[in-house]
Protein backbone atom coordinates (compact mmCIF):
# COMPACT_ATOMS: atom_id res chain seq x y z
CA UNK A 1 0.00 0.00 0.00
CA UNK A 2 2.59 2.24 0.66
CA UNK A 3 4.00 1.30 -2.51
CA UNK A 4 1.47 2.23 -4.06
CA UNK A 5 0.87 5.71 -2.72
CA UNK A 6 5.19 6.83 -3.52
CA UNK A 7 4.34 5.65 -7.40
CA UNK A 8 0.99 7.56 -7.37
CA UNK A 9 2.93 11.02 -5.70
CA UNK A 10 6.04 10.48 -8.08
CA UNK A 11 3.61 10.18 -10.95
CA UNK A 12 1.59 13.74 -9.97
CA UNK A 13 5.17 15.14 -9.24
CA UNK A 14 5.88 14.29 -13.10
CA UNK A 15 2.75 15.54 -14.18
CA UNK A 16 2.72 18.86 -12.14
CA UNK A 17 6.37 19.10 -14.15
CA UNK A 18 5.38 18.37 -17.17
CA UNK A 19 2.34 21.15 -16.85
CA UNK A 20 5.12 23.27 -15.38
CA UNK A 21 7.06 22.96 -18.15
CA UNK A 22 4.13 23.25 -21.28
CA UNK A 23 2.89 26.21 -19.54
CA UNK A 24 6.73 27.93 -19.72
CA UNK A 25 7.38 26.21 -22.95
CA UNK A 26 3.69 28.51 -24.66
CA UNK A 27 5.15 31.49 -22.66
CA UNK A 28 7.84 31.59 -24.68
CA UNK A 29 6.24 31.07 -28.03
CA UNK A 30 3.58 33.64 -27.21
CA UNK A 31 6.29 35.92 -26.80
CA UNK A 32 8.34 35.16 -30.13
CA UNK A 33 4.32 35.58 -31.61
CA UNK A 34 4.31 38.99 -30.11
CA UNK A 35 0.94 37.48 -27.92
CA UNK A 36 2.05 39.35 -24.24
CA UNK A 37 -1.42 39.02 -22.90
CA UNK A 38 -1.45 35.38 -23.99
CA UNK A 39 2.67 34.92 -22.71
CA UNK A 40 1.47 36.86 -19.02
CA UNK A 41 -1.51 34.14 -18.81
CA UNK A 42 0.45 31.11 -19.67
CA UNK A 43 3.32 32.64 -16.90
CA UNK A 44 0.07 33.00 -14.18
CA UNK A 45 -0.33 29.30 -14.62
CA UNK A 46 3.28 27.96 -14.15
CA UNK A 47 4.22 30.40 -11.61
CA UNK A 48 2.72 28.71 -9.04
CA UNK A 49 4.57 24.99 -10.14
CA UNK A 50 7.70 26.79 -9.94
CA UNK A 51 9.17 25.32 -7.55
CA UNK A 52 9.43 22.27 -8.97
CA UNK A 53 11.14 23.44 -11.87
CA UNK A 54 15.08 22.66 -12.12
CA UNK A 55 17.01 25.54 -12.83
CA UNK A 56 17.15 25.48 -16.56
CA UNK A 57 13.41 25.75 -16.61
CA UNK A 58 13.25 28.09 -14.02
CA UNK A 59 15.70 30.81 -16.26
CA UNK A 60 13.74 30.48 -18.84
CA UNK A 61 10.19 31.46 -16.46
CA UNK A 62 11.81 34.66 -15.43
CA UNK A 63 13.54 35.91 -18.54
CA UNK A 64 9.96 34.86 -20.58
CA UNK A 65 8.30 36.45 -17.34
CA UNK A 66 10.13 39.72 -17.96
CA UNK A 67 9.72 39.66 -21.62
CA UNK A 68 5.99 39.32 -21.25
CA UNK A 69 5.38 41.86 -18.70
CA UNK A 70 7.60 44.53 -20.68
CA UNK A 71 5.84 43.65 -24.04
CA UNK A 72 6.89 46.06 -27.00
CA UNK A 73 8.04 48.86 -24.24
CA UNK A 74 5.25 51.50 -25.43
CA UNK A 75 2.29 52.93 -22.97
CA UNK A 76 3.41 49.95 -20.72
CA UNK A 77 1.90 50.45 -16.99
CA UNK A 78 4.37 51.22 -14.46
CA UNK A 79 2.88 48.32 -12.42
CA UNK A 80 3.75 45.87 -15.09
CA UNK A 81 7.29 47.64 -15.63
CA UNK A 82 8.24 46.80 -12.50
CA UNK A 83 6.91 43.22 -12.29
CA UNK A 84 8.93 43.04 -15.39
CA UNK A 85 11.80 44.56 -14.21
CA UNK A 86 11.87 42.11 -11.08
CA UNK A 87 11.95 39.12 -13.48
CA UNK A 88 14.69 40.38 -15.35
CA UNK A 89 16.71 41.05 -12.27
CA UNK A 90 15.87 37.48 -11.34
CA UNK A 91 16.99 35.82 -14.42
CA UNK A 92 20.11 38.04 -14.26
CA UNK A 93 21.13 36.43 -10.98
CA UNK A 94 20.49 33.15 -12.62
CA UNK A 95 23.57 34.35 -14.85
CA UNK A 96 20.96 34.93 -18.31
CA UNK A 97 22.90 37.24 -19.89
CA UNK A 98 19.75 38.50 -22.02
CA UNK A 99 18.11 39.58 -18.99
CA UNK A 100 20.57 42.49 -18.80
CA UNK A 101 19.47 43.90 -22.06
CA UNK A 102 15.78 42.94 -20.67
CA UNK A 103 16.51 45.59 -17.96
CA UNK A 104 17.57 48.10 -19.80
CA UNK A 105 14.94 47.86 -22.27
CA UNK A 106 12.73 48.23 -18.90
CA UNK A 107 14.28 51.57 -17.78
CA UNK A 108 14.74 52.74 -21.56
CA UNK A 109 10.33 52.21 -21.37
CA UNK A 110 10.28 54.07 -18.06
CA UNK A 111 12.22 56.91 -19.83
CA UNK A 112 10.20 57.10 -23.01
CA UNK A 113 7.32 56.77 -20.09
CA UNK A 114 8.44 59.87 -18.19
CA UNK A 115 8.81 61.87 -21.35
CA UNK A 116 5.45 61.68 -22.76
CA UNK A 117 3.64 62.09 -19.32
CA UNK A 118 6.19 65.62 -18.72
CA UNK A 119 4.72 66.69 -21.93
CA UNK A 120 1.50 66.34 -20.99
CA UNK A 121 2.40 67.99 -17.82
CA UNK A 122 1.45 64.43 -15.64
CA UNK A 123 4.55 65.14 -13.22
CA UNK A 124 3.66 62.97 -10.27
CA UNK A 125 4.22 59.91 -12.85
CA UNK A 126 6.81 61.23 -14.51
CA UNK A 127 8.33 61.53 -11.16
CA UNK A 128 7.77 58.23 -10.16
CA UNK A 129 8.63 56.38 -13.45
CA UNK A 130 12.19 58.08 -12.91
CA UNK A 131 12.62 57.26 -10.06
CA UNK A 132 12.03 53.73 -10.54
CA UNK A 133 14.41 53.81 -12.98
CA UNK A 134 17.07 54.71 -10.75
CA UNK A 135 16.30 52.42 -8.23
CA UNK A 136 16.28 49.78 -11.12
CA UNK A 137 19.74 51.15 -12.32
CA UNK A 138 23.34 49.27 -11.11
CA UNK A 139 25.00 51.76 -10.04
CA UNK A 140 22.00 54.06 -8.62
CA UNK A 141 21.85 56.84 -11.91
CA UNK A 142 21.69 59.98 -10.06
CA UNK A 143 20.77 61.88 -13.49
CA UNK A 144 17.26 60.08 -13.42
CA UNK A 145 16.76 60.95 -9.49
CA UNK A 146 17.57 64.70 -10.21
CA UNK A 147 15.08 65.03 -13.12
CA UNK A 148 12.62 62.81 -10.72
CA UNK A 149 13.14 65.50 -8.11
CA UNK A 150 12.16 68.33 -10.82
CA UNK A 151 9.23 66.97 -11.74
CA UNK A 152 7.87 65.87 -8.23
CA UNK A 153 8.73 69.68 -7.84
CA UNK A 154 6.52 70.37 -10.50
CA UNK A 155 3.78 68.41 -9.56
CA UNK A 156 3.75 70.45 -6.30
CA UNK A 157 4.92 67.15 -4.67
CA UNK A 158 7.27 69.06 -2.19
CA UNK A 159 7.66 66.61 0.25
CA UNK A 160 8.84 63.96 -2.16
CA UNK A 161 11.02 66.26 -4.03
CA UNK A 162 12.74 67.48 -0.96
CA UNK A 163 13.49 63.92 0.07
CA UNK A 164 15.24 63.15 -3.83
CA UNK A 165 17.15 66.25 -3.19
CA UNK A 166 18.27 65.65 0.05
CA UNK A 167 19.58 61.96 -1.51
CA UNK A 168 21.35 64.34 -4.22
CA UNK A 169 22.91 66.21 -1.60
CA UNK A 170 23.60 63.19 0.73
CA UNK A 171 25.31 61.62 -2.09
CA UNK A 172 27.08 64.60 -3.34
CA UNK A 173 25.99 64.91 -6.86
CA UNK A 174 27.51 67.52 -9.32
CA UNK A 175 25.49 66.33 -12.49
CA UNK A 176 28.18 67.57 -14.86
CA UNK A 177 29.55 65.42 -17.56
CA UNK A 178 28.18 63.74 -21.04
CA UNK A 179 24.89 63.80 -22.48
CA UNK A 180 23.69 61.40 -24.87
CA UNK A 181 21.36 61.87 -27.41
CA UNK A 182 19.98 60.45 -30.92
CA UNK A 183 17.08 61.45 -33.66
CA UNK A 184 14.25 60.05 -33.38
CA UNK A 185 13.19 58.89 -36.88
CA UNK A 186 9.74 59.06 -36.82
CA UNK A 187 9.57 62.26 -35.35
CA UNK A 188 12.94 64.05 -36.46
CA UNK A 189 13.68 65.63 -32.75
CA UNK A 190 16.58 64.83 -30.71
CA UNK A 191 16.13 62.72 -27.86
CA UNK A 192 17.93 62.56 -24.61
CA UNK A 193 19.01 58.81 -23.84
CA UNK A 194 19.35 57.48 -20.19
CA UNK A 195 23.15 56.41 -20.98
CA UNK A 196 25.54 55.62 -23.60
CA UNK A 197 24.77 51.99 -23.47
CA UNK A 198 21.27 52.72 -24.00
CA UNK A 199 21.58 55.43 -26.76
CA UNK A 200 23.51 53.09 -28.78
CA UNK A 201 20.75 50.21 -28.07
CA UNK A 202 18.28 52.74 -29.40
CA UNK A 203 20.60 53.08 -32.52
CA UNK A 204 20.80 49.61 -33.10
CA UNK A 205 16.86 49.29 -33.65
CA UNK A 206 16.78 51.66 -36.32
CA UNK A 207 14.42 53.61 -34.49
CA UNK A 208 17.20 56.38 -33.84
CA UNK A 209 19.71 58.04 -35.32
CA UNK A 210 22.57 60.56 -35.85
CA UNK A 211 24.25 60.22 -32.36
CA UNK A 212 25.98 62.84 -30.48
CA UNK A 213 27.07 63.91 -27.20
CA UNK A 214 27.18 67.00 -25.34
CA UNK A 215 28.59 68.76 -22.24
CA UNK A 216 26.91 68.92 -18.88
CA UNK A 217 27.15 71.75 -16.68
CA UNK A 218 26.92 71.26 -13.16
CA UNK A 219 23.84 71.20 -11.29
CA UNK A 220 24.57 72.07 -8.01
CA UNK A 221 23.22 75.59 -8.05
CA UNK A 222 19.80 73.84 -9.79
CA UNK A 223 19.41 71.95 -6.72
CA UNK A 224 20.08 74.06 -4.46
CA UNK A 225 17.59 76.70 -6.00
CA UNK A 226 15.10 73.86 -5.84
CA UNK A 227 15.73 73.11 -2.21
CA UNK A 228 15.70 77.09 -1.41
CA UNK A 229 12.59 77.36 -3.27
CA UNK A 230 10.66 74.72 -1.73
CA UNK A 231 11.51 75.76 2.26
CA UNK A 232 10.54 79.64 0.15
CA UNK A 233 6.62 78.12 -0.44
CA UNK A 234 6.52 76.79 3.09
CA UNK A 235 8.05 80.01 4.82
CA UNK A 236 11.03 78.33 6.03
CA UNK A 237 13.68 80.12 5.41
CA UNK A 238 16.19 79.32 7.53
CA UNK A 239 16.30 75.89 5.78
CA UNK A 240 16.73 78.08 2.59
CA UNK A 241 19.41 80.02 3.67
CA UNK A 242 20.87 77.41 5.27
CA UNK A 243 20.85 75.10 1.73
CA UNK A 244 22.54 78.01 -0.17
CA UNK A 245 25.22 78.48 2.14
CA UNK A 246 26.09 74.65 1.95
CA UNK A 247 26.17 74.65 -1.83
CA UNK A 248 28.26 78.10 -1.76
CA UNK A 249 31.12 76.27 0.65
CA UNK A 250 31.38 73.68 -2.23
CA UNK A 251 30.86 76.14 -5.21
CA UNK A 252 31.73 79.91 -4.14
CA UNK A 253 31.97 81.17 -7.47
CA UNK A 254 29.32 79.66 -9.46
CA UNK A 255 27.56 82.21 -11.21
CA UNK A 256 24.20 79.88 -11.49
CA UNK A 257 24.22 79.30 -7.66
CA UNK A 258 24.77 82.87 -6.79
CA UNK A 259 21.73 83.82 -8.84
CA UNK A 260 19.91 81.39 -7.45
CA UNK A 261 21.04 82.69 -3.36
CA UNK A 262 20.19 86.03 -5.15
CA UNK A 263 16.62 85.43 -6.28
CA UNK A 264 15.86 83.29 -3.04
CA UNK A 265 16.28 87.43 -1.49
CA UNK A 266 14.28 88.29 -4.01
CA UNK A 267 11.15 86.20 -3.32
CA UNK A 268 11.62 86.69 0.60
CA UNK A 269 11.35 90.67 -0.37
CA UNK A 270 14.65 91.45 0.74
CA UNK A 271 16.04 93.18 -2.26
CA UNK A 272 19.04 95.17 -1.47
CA UNK A 273 20.47 91.73 -0.51
CA UNK A 274 19.33 90.24 -4.44
CA UNK A 275 21.33 93.39 -5.85
CA UNK A 276 24.25 92.85 -3.35
CA UNK A 277 24.61 89.53 -4.78
CA UNK A 278 23.90 90.90 -8.01
CA UNK A 279 26.60 92.91 -8.23
CA UNK A 280 28.85 90.71 -7.34
CA UNK A 281 28.00 88.23 -10.03
CA UNK A 282 28.06 90.67 -12.94
CA UNK A 283 32.08 91.61 -11.64
CA UNK A 284 32.16 87.69 -12.88
CA UNK A 285 30.43 87.85 -15.95
CA UNK A 286 30.34 91.07 -17.22
CA UNK A 287 29.27 90.35 -20.63
CA UNK A 288 26.06 88.44 -19.63
CA UNK A 289 22.77 91.00 -21.28
CA UNK A 290 20.05 89.17 -18.37
CA UNK A 291 21.96 89.87 -15.55
CA UNK A 292 22.17 93.35 -15.79
CA UNK A 293 18.26 93.34 -17.41
CA UNK A 294 17.63 91.59 -13.67
CA UNK A 295 19.13 94.43 -11.98
CA UNK A 296 17.32 97.26 -13.80
CA UNK A 297 13.87 95.38 -12.69
CA UNK A 298 15.16 95.43 -9.47
CA UNK A 299 16.47 98.40 -8.72
CA UNK A 300 13.38 100.25 -11.10
CA UNK A 301 11.52 98.29 -7.90
CA UNK A 302 13.81 99.79 -5.21
CA UNK A 303 12.50 103.38 -6.72
CA UNK A 304 16.36 103.83 -8.13
CA UNK A 305 14.41 104.45 -11.39
CA UNK A 306 18.35 106.13 -12.73
CA UNK A 307 20.51 103.08 -11.45
CA UNK A 308 18.09 100.54 -13.27
CA UNK A 309 18.23 103.24 -16.69
CA UNK A 310 21.88 102.33 -16.32
CA UNK A 311 21.17 99.00 -16.16
CA UNK A 312 19.12 98.51 -18.84
CA UNK A 313 21.08 100.24 -21.61
CA UNK A 314 24.12 98.19 -20.33
CA UNK A 315 21.53 95.05 -21.12
CA UNK A 316 20.70 96.62 -24.78
CA UNK A 317 24.55 97.82 -25.19
CA UNK A 318 25.24 93.91 -24.38
CA UNK A 319 22.30 92.53 -26.50
CA UNK A 320 20.51 94.56 -28.74
CA UNK A 321 17.42 92.32 -29.29
CA UNK A 322 16.33 93.05 -26.18
CA UNK A 323 13.15 94.47 -26.60
CA UNK A 324 12.05 93.57 -23.14
CA UNK A 325 14.61 96.19 -21.54
CA UNK A 326 13.69 98.34 -24.26
CA UNK A 327 10.08 98.54 -23.03
CA UNK A 328 11.56 98.93 -19.32
CA UNK A 329 13.26 101.94 -20.29
CA UNK A 330 10.10 103.01 -22.24
CA UNK A 331 8.14 102.89 -19.09
CA UNK A 332 10.96 104.28 -16.90
CA UNK A 333 10.78 107.29 -19.03
CA UNK A 334 6.74 107.70 -19.04
CA UNK A 335 6.55 107.14 -15.28
CA UNK A 336 8.23 111.31 -15.58
CA UNK A 337 4.44 111.87 -16.84
CA UNK A 338 2.51 110.76 -13.63
CA UNK A 339 3.71 113.22 -11.54
CA UNK A 340 3.11 116.56 -14.48
CA UNK A 341 -0.42 114.83 -14.65
CA UNK A 342 -1.16 115.17 -10.65
CA UNK A 343 0.37 118.71 -10.80
CA UNK A 344 -1.97 119.43 -13.91
CA UNK A 345 -5.36 118.02 -12.46
CA UNK A 346 -4.66 120.40 -9.36
CA UNK A 347 -4.47 123.91 -11.33
CA UNK A 348 -7.50 125.96 -11.37
CA UNK A 349 -8.18 128.56 -13.26
CA UNK A 350 -6.39 131.43 -12.56
CA UNK A 351 -3.92 132.95 -15.11
CA UNK A 352 -0.67 131.82 -13.39
CA UNK A 353 -2.18 128.70 -13.36
CA UNK A 354 -3.20 128.42 -16.85
CA UNK A 355 0.48 129.69 -17.65
CA UNK A 356 2.30 126.89 -15.35
CA UNK A 357 -0.28 124.24 -16.93
CA UNK A 358 1.52 125.55 -20.46
CA UNK A 359 4.68 124.43 -18.61
CA UNK A 360 3.35 121.07 -17.82
CA UNK A 361 2.26 120.29 -21.13
CA UNK A 362 5.19 120.92 -22.54
CA UNK A 363 7.41 119.27 -20.16
CA UNK A 364 4.95 116.16 -20.82
CA UNK A 365 5.51 116.45 -24.33
CA UNK A 366 8.97 116.73 -23.83
CA UNK A 367 8.67 113.06 -21.72
CA UNK A 368 6.61 111.70 -24.59
CA UNK A 369 9.30 112.66 -27.28
CA UNK A 370 12.29 111.59 -25.04
CA UNK A 371 10.09 107.87 -25.32
CA UNK A 372 9.31 107.80 -28.89
CA UNK A 373 13.31 107.19 -29.81
CA UNK A 374 13.15 103.56 -27.91
CA UNK A 375 9.92 102.57 -29.40
CA UNK A 376 11.06 103.18 -33.05
CA UNK A 377 14.25 100.96 -32.08
CA UNK A 378 11.74 98.38 -30.89
CA UNK A 379 9.27 98.46 -33.46
CA UNK A 380 11.89 98.00 -35.92
CA UNK A 381 13.54 95.21 -34.66
CA UNK A 382 9.59 93.52 -33.78
CA UNK A 383 7.41 95.17 -36.12
CA UNK A 384 4.67 92.46 -34.89
CA UNK A 385 5.12 93.62 -31.11
CA UNK A 386 1.64 94.92 -30.07
CA UNK A 387 2.47 96.89 -26.88
CA UNK A 388 5.33 99.09 -28.35
CA UNK A 389 3.05 99.68 -31.32
CA UNK A 390 0.24 100.64 -29.31
CA UNK A 391 2.19 102.69 -27.16
CA UNK A 392 3.76 104.70 -29.66
CA UNK A 393 0.21 105.33 -31.49
CA UNK A 394 -0.94 106.83 -28.03
CA UNK A 395 1.89 108.94 -27.83
CA UNK A 396 2.13 110.35 -31.53
CA UNK A 397 -2.01 111.17 -30.76
CA UNK A 398 -0.77 113.13 -28.11
CA UNK A 399 1.57 114.77 -29.86
CA UNK A 400 -0.69 115.53 -32.72
CA UNK A 401 1.35 113.30 -35.17
CA UNK A 402 -0.87 112.23 -37.38
CA UNK A 403 1.21 110.44 -40.18
CA UNK A 404 2.61 108.70 -37.41
CA UNK A 405 -0.65 107.70 -35.69
CA UNK A 406 -1.61 106.24 -39.47
CA UNK A 407 1.40 104.41 -39.64
CA UNK A 408 0.85 102.69 -36.21
CA UNK A 409 -2.63 101.83 -37.10
CA UNK A 410 -0.96 99.78 -40.34
CA UNK A 411 1.06 98.57 -38.22
CA UNK A 412 -1.55 97.19 -35.76
CA UNK A 413 -3.88 95.80 -39.24
CA UNK A 414 -0.75 93.85 -39.97
CA UNK A 415 0.37 92.78 -36.76
CA UNK A 416 -3.50 91.36 -36.07
CA UNK A 417 -3.30 89.33 -39.20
Amino acid sequence: MKTNILTLALSFLSLTAFAQKSEIRDAGDAVEEGNYTQAQQAISKAEPMLSEANDKWSERFYLYKGQAYLGTGENISLENLNTAAQAFQKAADMGVEEAQDGLVAVRNSLVQGAISDQNSQNFSSAAEKLHTSYELSEKRDTIHLYYAANNAVQAGDYDTGLEYLNMLKEEGYDGSGVEYLAVNAETGEEEMMASKEQRDLMIKTGDYSSPSERQIPSKKGDIASLIARIHISEENYDEAIAAMEDAKRENPNDIDLMQAEANMYYNMGEKEKYNEIMEEVVQIAPDNASLYYNLGVNSADLGNKEKAMGYYEKAVELDPDMTDARLNMVALVLSKERDIIEEMNDLGMSEADNKRYEELQKERNEVYEEAVPYLETIIEKDPANLEAIRTAKNIHTQLGNEEKVEEMNTLLETANQ
